[in-house]
């Protein structure tokens, strides 16, 4: 037989067996609809874009933290079975651990954070208006903002955290 004639029946066998195999799907699941992604499409941007609707001030923070926070962070998120998110003066340092104040490189990725996966045996059952509250309440315990301020989607992305520049973006094209 001459390569030709070789290589179109490879071809050919190719083309049935693919074709073959491509209608033996086991026809599991559905086309997921927009709408039924939207409210699971909740990924907040470093500028704020994604941020929902709302707002939120450390004093209605704190009734929150101590409800659903305290058990594992602490009193005052000063560390229990989890981690402590508060820890002394901020500083553009890892000394004394990973917290908010020190290695956090955005206030919105915070707030991302808190209504993505707290808490923890709960996640993504706080409403927007906790998680501003829950955010601002944070942010306020590590001397970020005042007690009296107010964290929403035009504030929050304003916030300039200590350790910001000191992170090296991987891919600063896609921000």
């Amino acid at each position: 037989m001459s390569m030709r004639k070789v290589a179109l029946c490879s071809a050919v066998l190719f083309a049935l067996t693919v074709g073959a195999l491509a209608a033996e799907t086991p026809n599991l699941g559905k086309p997921i609809d927009p709408k039924d992604i939207a409210p699971w499409d909740i990924s907040i941007m470093p500028d704020g874009t994604g941020l929902p609707p709302g707002s939120g001030t450390p004093a209605q923070g704190a009734p929150i933290f101590a409800q659903k926070c305290a058990a594992c962070h602490g009193d005052k998120g000063t560390g229990g079975i989890a981690a402590s998110v508060t820890a002394g003066p901020s500083r553009a340092t890892l000394d004394g651990g990973k917290t908010i104040a020190n290695f956090w490189p955005y206030a919105t990725t915070v707030f991302d954070f808190i209504r993505r996966a707290m808490p923890y045996n709960r996640p993504h059952s706080l409403t927007d208006q906790e998680v501003y509250a829950l955010t601002a309440y944070l942010l306020s315990l590590n001397n970020l903002i005042g007690p009296n301020d107010v964290m929403n989607a035009q504030t929050l992305p304003k916030v300039k955290m200590p350790n910001r520049d000191n992170f090296i973006i991987r891919f600063p094209e896609r921000i």
